[in-house]
């Protein structure tokens, strides 16, 4: 039974108590008399009536005074410590009792303070224990985590139900890149996610029909059941797709039962371009190949047949011979000149170790063109940023070329770091070279022998974005040519904002999605299974009708009862209006931080996204929900999910405690709050509050989106308006 109620009985039981007796006792004695007697009593009664209601009404003020007191003191201490016992069991297990109120509930809360101490020794105990035997298994499932983060290739694992349940960072990229639109801003769209359905990115028929595929060559006993596809994604992207199926573990699941899939994903978009592009180049070549030999065949075959022909008509006939093969010979230079562009686009540069370079041009060199050579002055330690193959090829083709103009008998290498470059240095000793033939040899396309390629000197130590230069050492009586190279400089990655160092790898996993199905929201399903969004805002002020603004969005999602701080919406908002002193003050923004920002109207269609398929929650929702329902008829988005009060629900589950600002229900259930007042740090820690609510309010009976939502609306605070 409620409190007040409770309250309200004892105040009636009182006043009938006062009362009672006195009525019923002048009832009974004014039955049994006659009546001379009853006009007595008038005589008697009547004038000392006043003083008798004004004595009665004094009582009975001071008996609602001691209930009042006794009620305070031992119900409503009780019923508090009763809410402090259910934070010490579930949520907050180093919450202890304060010791107020009469000597017998003092004495009840320092046993069970005691209670507490034991009882967490006790689970500290079985937590060590728990913490050994898992440890195993969390070193397994680390292990899995850093392999996927680290993988080169965009790897998403999915359920059955296109659910994604694993992803690496090189997916998270991969799909970033591919998001079209507000799915760009802040950082992090709604492409790709735990929990997120895998057909917003991919043709569910598609991957339906290679699972489909899949099963069949695993009905038939194929060794390796993997299926590939191409599709395209938002914008026109081409995308390689492999799938190969997970199989199930269970027990009572056939051998070739599928429970998942994992996807590898390349998109070949650049690749089917330079090919489609060579493809022309070749195409147009052949083409224009075809028109000039058959000219240049009916022009030779007259000559040929007619020896005696007229010299102007042979004249004639030389000329077109003459004409067309020009023609050829341009189109050849140009297609070599375009083959020679796709080839510089498509190398990679990667970390190589500069005593690896020069150890591989020598191995070259003196194998294919029987040159010793030598090395001084090198550093060991030094790495270069390279394309190996191209930069052995014009180390080779120097040589060549000083061997077969300057008969050189020895080169050597030197290799020196300076600052972020480094100095390679082909040296020889004998006849110096004027600076025209230098620049003819850096222009013309390379050779080794009887190998060609279609690249010069320059383009190579272009694509590296070096330098190349002659120079003479007039003292050392020798010249070299130095390759200026970048040096290779291991890449230091910004700390995402609010990242917690002790999460060494992303959350970018979790297995016990594999049985998670459908993800609809249905307010009858428990609030376990549910997804949702915790969001909060900063605004210009505390008056949304009153045309104050939004400034910034932070959210983070919760989903399989785990918040996902690494998929999270952050994002500043240009109020197109100057920001009050007194509210940068509280959240620190200025304007100066806004000012270019993306406006509300690019930032709630990419938080629509965001939050899609998802229940909405926020401390004080009715102030935040507000603001987005001010702007649904400029901007066109509706939130019509249902929504969630961290405020409400504090009061459902601690109707009598004296506050409920997320400073003080954080501090009763032991979370530590950082970056107040910044919206993704409050929506971080609304996130935390509400896990940390979800056991209490299974102990209150209150498991379903239905029952939580009721229970929120009978309470006071939920007549507040905005």
């Amino acid at each position: 039974m409620n409190a007040r109620i409770r309250f309200a009985i004892s105040v009636i039981i009182l006043g009938l108590l006062m009362t009672g007796p006195f009525v019923i006792t002048a009832l009974l004695i004014w039955a049994g008399a006659k009546a001379p007697e009853r006009a007595m009593l008038v005589q008697l009664i009547v004038p000392h009536l006043s003083l008798g209601a004004m004595m009665t009404t004094f009582g009975f003020v001071l008996g609602l005074l001691v209930i009042r007191y006794l009620f305070r003191q031992y119900v409503q201490g009780l019923l508090k410590m009763a809410e402090s016992l259910r934070l010490m069991l579930t949520a907050n297990r180093n919450f202890r009792v304060v010791g107020e109120g009469p000597p017998e509930v003092r004495q009840l809360a320092a046993a069970t303070n005691d209670l507490a101490q034991q009882r967490d020794g006790l689970l500290d105990d079985v937590e060590t224990q728990i913490a050994a035997a898992k440890a195993s298994v969390e070193e397994e499932k680390n292990r899995l985590a850093a392999l996927m983060s680290e993988l080169a290739q965009a790897v998403v694992v999915c359920n059955l139900d296109g659910r994604i349940l694993l992803y690496n960072s090189r997916a998270r990229l991969q799909f970033r890149a591919l998001a079209q639109g507000s799915t760009t801003l802040a950082g992090g769209g709604a492409l790709i996610g735990l929990g997120r359905s895998i057909f917003s990115i991919l043709e569910r028929n598609q991957i339906d029909h290679a699972l489909e595929v899949t099963r069949q060559r695993l009905q038939k006993g194929a060794g390796t059941a993997i299926a590939n596809f191409i599709t395209t994604a938002r914008g026109g992207q081409l995308l390689r797709v492999q799938l190969v199926p997970v199989l199930s573990i269970a027990d009572d699941s056939p051998s070739d039962a599928i429970s998942g899939y994992v996807l590898t994903v390349e998109n070949i978009t650049r690749n089917l371009e330079q090919e489609s592009r060579r493809d022309q180049v070749l195409q147009s070549l052949t083409d224009g190949s075809r028109g000039s030999l058959a000219n240049i065949r009916v022009a030779v075959g007259n000559l040929m047949d007619y020896p005696d022909m007229e010299a102007a008509v042979r004249e004639r006939f030389v000329g077109i011979v003459s004409d067309e093969v020009v023609r050829m010979s341009q189109r050849l230079d140009q297609t070599m000149n375009e083959f020679a562009d796709s080839l510089k686009t498509r190398w990679p540069l990667e970390d190589v170790l500069g005593i690896d370079i020069i150890a591989a041009a020598q191995r070259r060199i003196e194998e294919q063109l029987g040159l010793p050579t030598k090395t001084e002055e090198i550093d060991d330690a030094l790495w270069l940023r390279a394309e190996s193959f191209s930069l052995v090829f014009s180390i080779c083709c120097l040589a060549f070329r000083l061997i077969e103009h300057y008969q050189i008998k020895e080169l050597r290498f030197r290799l020196q770091p300076f600052g972020k470059l480094a100095y390679l240095d082909v040296i020889w000793a004998g006849h110096a070279m004027s600076s025209e033939t230098f620049c003819t040899w850096e222009t013309e396309p390379m050779q080794v022998g009887s190998e060609h390629s279609p690249l010069s000197l320059r383009d190579v130590i272009d694509r590296h974005g070096g330098e190349v230069w002659y120079q003479r050492d007039k003292a050392a009586h020798c010249a070299f040519f130095r390759l200026v190279l970048p040096v290779a400089i291991p890449e230091t990655l910004a700390e995402p904002e609010g990242s917690d160092d002790s999460q060494v790898r992303p959350e970018y996993y979790d297995f016990d999605l594999f049985d998670f199905r459908d993800q609809s929201i249905d307010l009858d399903r428990p609030l376990a299974d549910l997804s949702y969004t915790v969001f909060d805002t900063e605004t210009t002020g505390l008056e949304p009708a009153a045309g104050d603004e939004i400034i910034q969005i932070g959210a983070v999602r919760i989903v399989n009862g785990r918040m996902l701080r690494q998929e999270n919406f952050n994002e500043l908002v240009d109020p197109e209006r100057l920001l009050r002193a007194e509210g940068t003050r509280i959240h620190g923004i200025t304007d100066d931080m806004v000012r270019g920002q993306p406006t509300i109207d690019a930032v709630l269609p990419a938080f629509h996204d965001f939050c899609s398929d998802t229940v909405l929650v926020a401390h004080n929702a009715a102030f935040d929900m507000r603001f987005l329902q001010l702007k649904e008829e400029s901007t066109g988005v509706v939130f019509s999910q249902p929504v969630l009060d961290t405020l409400l629900l504090s009061a459902v589950l601690h109707a009598n405690q004296d506050s409920h600002q997320l400073e003080k229900i954080a501090e009763r259930l032991g979370i530590s709050i950082e970056g107040r007042h910044n919206a993704l740090g409050d929506a971080v820690a609304t996130s935390e509050v509400f896990l940390k609510m979800l056991p209490l309010l299974e102990q209150l009976g209150i498991s379903t989106l239905r029952q939580a939502l009721e229970a929120s609306q009978k309470t006071y605070f939920a007549r507040v308006k905005y």
